[in-house]
């Protein structure tokens, strides 16, 4: 066991230290910049999207999320520690006089299982910093790197920095890293509560025919006329790659005018007809589909439940944590901004528009500030939002790898995986060698997730490749559409990959809720095993359709298969370390007795 006379966490955060932690990982202001276009673009066979149902897939996955924040809200009232899940498995089974001997190996599969979403989902993380980045920085400079399709190098080397600079703040300790994320919330809710806002308000003053703004991917700027088309079908540009204008009869360029199409000549998806169209069910597969992804927008509610070390009163304060940190960010914040977002789709900025570009949202960012500030001044408009979406990046990637290093950190001090990792540093109170290690693995898969991040549907048109400024930062790693088309989306793979981790785990916390509570007098039928029932078998639905929507062509195959393959690797590799470990350290499997075998607490 480790040494019990080495630095001991500090209960130093309250209330609203607890909630900002959590909030700061459910972060609107990243989110839904950085994902839309990976919702946008997930899509079915011969449909490229189920886009359509962007905004119930949302509210699919927080009623999800909502019965597993009441499962987690009511087991942190029982054993109130640091591990979260990994601790309550243990507590939890060694509180039955029959269950007590699976103590060990339950811990275990919920602490390893828990990594598989706490370790990637860092790594998802700084990969979408990686293409945020990518974007300002081509929107600033479009000869050195295009923003829509910035390439893999360049990103890869922002991901590897990022990574490490989140990882020196998460090292100063929770005290640090709270200001931080209070800070953060603030301003990156206040930032896109006015774009959702100016969003609907643009979308309110266009009518259909009404004079309006197109906007041109490749040179990220809005134009107040119809674009000239070659006979190939792509848009006419001049020497400098700027699209021409159409003229009428008299030489004059054709005012552009908005409309409201449904979708294309082939079926895909454009926009909303009207309001009622964002928010109703148009397929149920679809719906589903979209909620497989939309769980890493709202995942991190459950985070506080790692500082149970470091809470003031953790058995009054972490349950309100839970659920008020989803319900202002997931009920309010994303349902809100989500609609506004899909509402203002237009004729000059369609779904399939942010289908291929790496920032959807600073797209329409440029185009309501223009239609605000003036033309050509949105990008000032655009460049202050981004602002604020790096700050909620800071704030998201570092409560996500202060969550992941302190369940990592439980899992050594009782010697479940290395035994430095169980160390904390003598002046911080932080477990920096677990967070230094999370480091490096974050750095690690957000590279492999930026190397083919364009794969798939998303992939970009062979007039958009050959666009590409030619140097190794911006046109290395691109060859042409059809070979990207058939290549698997690694973002979109190593963030389901985060998401069955997710499953995983959501869906053994509410099966320990139900457990915990199964021989207590003070046991609730609604709070302790319908809605943790609930949860459990939403998350199992969710799990499933990894499985079976890719042989049924419910979306995409090769990155649901590639997320599965990841996963079932980490499983049989943790069973193989679990029994190795045991037999090496001469630790039984099963408890013979019943006993405390943790120190989590």
């Amino acid at each position: 066991m480790a040494d019990q006379k080495a630095p001991q966490m500090q209960a130093t955060l309250g209330l609203t230290g607890l909630t900002s932690n959590a909030m700061a990982l459910i972060a609107p202001g990243a989110f839904l910049w950085l994902t839309f276009y990976l919702q946008a673009s997930t899509g079915v066979a011969n449909q490229p999207s189920t886009a359509p149902d962007m905004w119930i897939g949302i509210f699919a996955a927080l009623l999800l999320c909502l019965a597993t924040a009441v499962a987690y809200a009511e087991i942190s009232k029982l054993y109130p520690g640091t591990g979260s899940s990994y601790y309550y498995a243990e507590q939890a089974m060694l509180s039955k006089d029959k269950a007590f001997k699976y103590a060990r190996i339950a811990k275990f599969i919920v602490g390893w299982g828990s990594h598989l979403y706490y370790w990637v989902y860092p790594g998802v993380m700084v990969a979408v910093t990686g293409i945020f980045v990518g974007y300002v920085v081509g929107f600033l400079y479009p000869s050195f790197i295009n923003g829509s399709n910035p390439g893999p190098v360049f990103t890869s080397l922002v991901a590897i920095v990022f990574s490490f600079f989140v990882a020196w703040i998460a090292s100063k300790g929770a005290g640090a890293s709270t200001a931080v994320n209070l800070a953060i919330n603030i301003v990156q809710i206040s930032a896109l509560i006015v774009f959702s806002v100016l969003a609907l308000g643009y979308r309110s003053s266009h009518p259909t025919g009404a004079p309006a703004f197109q906007y041109d991917g490749q040179t990220l700027a809005t134009y107040t006329c119809q674009f000239a088309t070659a006979k190939d079908g792509t848009t006419s540009r001049d020497a400098s790659g700027n699209p021409i204008c159409a003229v009428d009869s008299a030489g004059k360029p054709v005012p552009y005018t908005i409309s409201y199409p449904t979708t294309d000549s082939s079926g895909n998806f454009l926009t909303h007809p009207n309001a009622a169209s964002v928010v109703k069910v148009h397929r149920f597969s679809w719906m589903f589909i979209q909620a497989t992804v939309a769980i890493l927008i709202l995942v991190g509610f459950e985070s506080v439940t790692s500082m149970g070390g470091e809470a003031k009163n953790p058995t009054k304060h972490i349950p309100i944590a839970v659920i008020a940190s989803l319900l202002i960010q997931g009920l309010f914040c994303y349902l809100f901004e989500y609609f506004c977002a899909n509402y203002f789709l237009n004729s000059g900025y369609t779904m399939q528009s942010a289908a291929t570009s790496a920032a959807p949202i600073g797209d329409m960012m440029i185009i309501v500030g223009d239609g605000l500030l003036g033309h050509g001044n949105g990008k000032y408009f655009m460049l202050v939002e981004a602002f604020t979406v790096f700050l909620a990046l800071i704030g998201t990637t570092l409560s996500c790898m202060n969550t992941g290093a302190r369940v990592t950190y439980a899992m050594g001090k009782d010697e479940e995986v290395p035994e430095h990792f169980g160390l904390l540093h003598a002046e911080s109170l932080s477990p920096r060698r677990a967070i230094w290690t999370l480091a490096v693995i974050s750095a690690v898969i957000g590279v492999v997730a930026l190397s083919m991040a364009f794969g798939d549907a998303s992939a970009p048109t062979d007039a958009s490749i050959a666009a590409l400024p030619h140097n190794i930062f911006s046109s290395f790693g691109y060859s042409t559409h059809d070979k990207m088309a058939g290549l698997p989306n690694t973002l979109l793979a190593i963030t389901l990959t985060s998401n069955f981790g997710t499953f995983i785990l959501y869906g053994l916390s509410c099966l320990l809720c139900i457990i915990a509570y199964s021989e207590r007098h003070d046991k609730h039928l609604l709070k302790h095993y319908l809605i943790p029932g609930f949860g459990l078998l939403a998350n199992l639905v969710c799990m499933a359709f990894y499985l079976a929507g890719p042989f049924f062509n419910l979306g995409t195959k090769m990155e649901p298969l590639t997320a599965l393959g990841i996963s079932g690797v980490w499983g049989l590799y943790g069973a193989v370390y679990f029994l190795r470990a045991s037999k090496a350290k001469g630790k039984d499997v099963l408890l013979s007795a019943k006993q405390h075998v943790s120190s989590s607490s």
